[in-house]
């Protein structure tokens, strides 16, 4: 009798898979960001117009992931429907720096495990001992180092021991995220410590230039964004940036083997996914400045705006209830990153693309043990680089996914063409969606006069280039199955 390779289990809900999505979407960025980027760049306007055009693109280019799901309800997503269309090549091209988006966000989100604690523990530091090295002028401490891996190996286990609880436990941490947002955003809109008046200069403002002439709020202003090349230059900065902020939702089709529901609920877990997303990044942005007096003068000192927020809203209750957030929207990071980039793994080893170690189910537990053990020992060099060397990789996330966006969408009018299906409507969002997806990784290589904050830096570029070596050397590797006919 021929013995049955495992297979996936269906175990996970609706929920789960939304779950999935909001957890991958909102990591530690959005709560540390409005004071690093998106006020300063962006103002409050400028960063909530952009986020609700970044929504819109995103739930656009979801309409033809909505569609290839069920053409491809395989592991590997984006992966499957570029080699289905396209060939061996450009699916390789597409899954290699999809898997950087995956596998980098992992770690990055562990780098922000020290911060919260950091950030709650007032002047305790009680993870700030055995101090070792600097990188990139970040401190890597070897408290805060122990603490991120072991945090990183048991969500790791997590993972391995069974989708179901897996999914159990993400609903669990994105609801709360969700949850605990929502409270402060209730508590800003009837607190009288929040008010329209705080959110000045509404459009960001110069950082650099502020910086070099040691401005303060008073003065602040000579800086913002003025005129309307001005306020075009404060909404791009951010929507150019939508492909990192949204990552995540197109984690779904990852998990596609494992869904126990009709593939034809995929566009409306993406699009609630999407919009609760968009959600907590204009919240969190919007409490920030309009609870603080003199942000300006806190991003510059490089506060943590919201947490401060937070704290003039609710004391320390405040601080209590960002803490929950962001460890929630952290935990749930790492946990839907694990398990979208162990399926990624999966599926290109199954067709030959990676070793083949990487292509087996595990028998008693029905996850793929073996590529979920190298996500976790690739994730613990998170704690050991530190924040500021990680950002250099991180930046390929936004890069991977709007590969994985354009080849989705491409990979949608192919199928449409061949299989005589598909409405007028989604054909025209398919365009749109290569369209946009094209517009993004334009914005996001080359550097254009006006816009800063936006494109690489040249750490960013010297990495992109190491792992475009990387995957040379696997393509090479495995050069027989890609000659093969």
């Amino acid at each position: 009798m021929e013995n049955k390779k495992p297979a996936f289990k269906k175990q996970l809900s609706p929920a789960h898979v939304w779950a999935l999505a909001f957890g991958c979407i909102i990591g530690w960025g959005s709560f540390i960001n409005p004071g690093k980027k998106f006020l300063p760049n962006s103002g409050v306007e400028g960063t909530a117009i952009a986020m609700v055009l970044g929504a819109i693109v995103m739930i656009i280019i979801a309409f033809a992931y909505a569609y290839m799901v069920p053409k491809y309800p395989k592991a590997g997503g984006e992966f499957n429907y570029t080699k289905n269309c396209f060939g061996k090549i450009p699916a390789y091209i597409c899954g290699w720096f999809l898997l950087a988006a995956y596998l980098t966000n992992v770690p990055m989100n562990s780098t922000a495990i020290g911060l919260i604690v950091d950030g709650l523990d007032g002047n305790a530091d009680i993870l700030k001992w055995g101090f070792s090295y600097s990188i990139a002028g970040f401190k890597v401490y070897f408290g805060e180092m122990i603490f991120a891996m072991s945090i990183l190996i048991l969500f790791g286990i997590m993972n391995i021991l069974g989708v179901k609880k897996a999914g159990f436990i993400q609903t669990i941490l994105s609801s709360m995220l969700a949850g605990s947002v929502l409270i402060l955003t209730i508590t800003a809109i009837f607190s009288d410590k929040a008010t329209l008046l705080n959110m000045e200069p509404m459009w960001g403002f110069d950082r650099a230039a502020a910086l070099a002439a040691n401005a303060t709020g008073e003065s602040i202003d000579a800086f913002a964004h003025v005129g309307r090349q001005g306020i075009l230059s404060a909404i791009l900065a951010t929507f150019a940036i939508a492909p990192w902020a949204f990552v995540g939702f197109e984690t779904i089709p990852q998990a596609a083997e494992e869904f126990k529901f009709p593939y034809k609920k995929v566009m409306l877990i993406m699009t609630v996914a999407i919009i609760f997303g968009c959600f907590v990044y204009t919240a969190n942005n919007t409490i920030a400045a309009a609870a603080v007096s003199n942000w300006p003068d806190r991003v510059i000192a490089g506060e943590w705006v919201l947490l401060i927020g937070a704290e003039a809203l609710l004391g320390n209750l405040g601080k209590i209830i960002v803490g929950i957030a962001v460890s929630c929207a952290v935990l749930s990071g790492i946990m839907g990153f694990y398990l979208a980039s162990s399926r990624l793994m999966y599926s290109m080893s199954r067709d030959g693309y990676l070793p083949k170690s990487y292509g087996n189910i595990d028998e008693k537990y029905g996850t793929p043990k073996k590529a979920l053990i190298f996500c976790i020992l690739i994730s613990l060099s998170g704690p050991i680089l530190g924040r500021e060397a990680l950002g250099w990789f991180v930046d390929m996330s936004a890069i991977g996914a709007s590969i994985g966006f354009f080849f989705t969408s491409v990979s949608a009018l192919v199928t449409m063409k061949r299989d005589k299906d598909g409405t007028p409507r989604l054909k025209v969002m398919a365009t749109l969606g290569a369209i946009f997806s094209t517009i993004f990784v334009v914005l996001q290589l080359i550097p254009i006069p006006g816009l800063s904050g936006v494109h690489f830096g040249k750490e960013s570029y010297l990495m992109l280039v190491v792992w475009i070596l990387i995957g040379i050397a696997f393509f090479f590797k495995q050069r027989r199955y890609f000659w093969a006919d």
